[in-house]
């Protein structure tokens, strides 16, 4: 009698969703930290630091992790909160970035990174 295989094969079809793109009342944000209950804070393109929910179609079927390219639909009655709409994968930023739709900004976070490597305290190698 053969034996039967525990593992499942995976899924290989690759679903090629439509690309969204922001429309009015939209921006596009950069996640900066999960702060659970569906909840994540979001630096957004237009420089604004927002705390945005997850809708209920979204939770546990996107799932969204720190450094994601995110779309978020603004509130009229507050800025400092929004929802997100959707999860881009990195083709789909790809695909934005070339549509000059995203514009290549370093996160905000890589801004003091590469402030603190330019200042080397004044040491070159040519120095030894």
């Amino acid at each position: 009698m053969p034996k039967k295989s525990k593992h499942k094969k995976k899924n290989t079809t690759t679903e090629v969703r439509p690309l969204v793109k922001k429309t009015d009342g939209q921006e596009y944000a950069v996640v900066t930290k999960l702060l659970g209950s569906c909840h994540v804070l979001a630096n957004c393109y237009d420089g604004i630091e927002r705390q945005c929910h997850i809708r209920g179609t979204m939770r546990k079927r996107e799932w969204i992790n720190v450094d994601d390219i995110i779309l978020i639909a603004l509130r009229d009655f507050s800025d400092k909160t929004a929802d997100v709409i959707n999860r881009y994968y990195p083709d789909e930023v790809k695909q934005l970035k070339k549509s000059g739709e995203l514009v290549d900004i370093i996160s905000l976070k890589g801004d003091q990174s590469e402030k603190e490597e330019k200042d080397d305290g004044g040491f070159t190698f040519e120095d030894i």
